[in-house]
């Protein structure tokens, strides 16, 4: 007999949400897909497609969407969030008259509650005390993810139970599944891995080669463990594909918003410009360096690396201020 059938709500229909909905419908799964705007619902239900998210690829018949969280919730199994970090929090509070405490929830989202200076688990938690929570991270873009291309992700959770569900309903041919006991340290990685692509950013802006990037990448290592350890997670999480794996995969990417940024701050840019850029575009990376920042100096933790970096980004350091951090890093 074959897997049973779960009940799965996605809360988020972005290019990510579409594509981990695929992924479940692979394995069998009844899903629901919820969004707020209801020209969005309208389109996918009618053309099963988002050609700006993810050109050509076709989403099946058998996916719902819906624009009622508790219609979306109503007897689901797992509650997936592919949620922008901004709105995880006041959905979370419009959803807690619907949600039972026999339901678990999985964040896919990857970053952190700048109004809150709280990680998402702990955003949920605040709602859902009894419910099950894990999270997913790792190096992996939607379109190679809904391409069905090998893709690789970290999972952890606070129950054996809720990690056991997720593997069943995720893992597949294409989608490998590492568990993992840092539940925080994978969200500390999900987050922060935009502030190093920023600096990455920088660095090309600059006009240093790719061996500059690697070195500036295998060192920022160390100050990222710092950083998990400062949290209370493991620094061992820094090898996994929530860490190394994505910071590799986004700070290579000329494609990332992040990195953008920091390549405009590295080709010394007007500040006008930054600024303009900034308010047309969503860096995730920029907002994550002010909150880190705030929080580690709350704890009395320095951390170099986000020290030079917000020095550059926030106060105008001249950008070879980060060469001197990288060149003069001792053991």
């Amino acid at each position: 007999m074959g897997e049973k059938m779960r009940r799965i709500t996605i809360l988020g229909t972005g290019a990510y949400g579409l594509s981990l909905a695929l992924m479940f419908h692979k394995k069998q799964n009844k899903i629901k897909m919820w969004t707020k705007f209801e020209e969005e619902q309208q389109l996918l239900k009618t053309t099963r497609k988002n050609e700006k998210l993810l050109p050509g690829i076709v989403i099946p018949e058998d996916i719902q969407f819906t624009c009622s969280l508790e219609q979306a919730v109503s007897n689901a199994e797992l509650i997936v969030i592919a949620l922008p970090a901004a709105v995880v929090d006041s959905v979370m509070q419009k959803l807690e008259p619907f949600v039972t405490k026999k339901q678990s929830f999985l964040i896919a989202s990857k970053a952190i509650d700048h109004n809150e200076c709280k990680l998402l688990n702990q955003v949920v938690a605040s709602y859902f005390k009894e419910c099950p929570i894990a999270v997913i991270s790792g190096p992996t873009f939607a379109k190679d993810m809904a391409s069905n291309n090998p893709v690789g992700l970290s999972l952890a959770g606070t129950t054996e139970e809720v990690v056991s569900l997720v593997k069943t309903c995720l893992e597949s041919d294409t989608v490998k599944l590492r568990k993992s006991n840092d539940l925080l340290g994978l969200e500390i990685c999900g987050s922060f891995k935009n502030v190093i692509a920023i600096a990455s950013g920088i660095i090309a802006g600059m006009g240093y080669p790719d061996s500059t990037k690697a070195m500036f990448i295998t060192e920022s290592m160390h100050d990222v463990k710092r950083i998990i350890q400062g949290f209370g997670g493991n620094d061992r999480t820094i090898m996994s594909f929530a860490g190394f794996g994505d910071i590799l995969m986004t700070c290579t990417s000329t494609n990332s918003r992040n990195f953008t940024l920091g390549k405009l701050i590295g080709e010394r840019k007007s500040e006008k410009e930054i600024m303009e850029y900034l308010s047309t575009h969503t860096v995730e990376g920029y907002e994550t360096l002010q909150t880190f920042h705030f929080l580690l100096n709350k704890q009395g933790i320095t951390i170099p690396l986000i020290e030079c970096i917000y020095l550059i980004v926030n106060d105008h350091a001249d950008p070879s201020l980060l060469i001197d951090w990288l060149v003069g890093v001792k053991e």
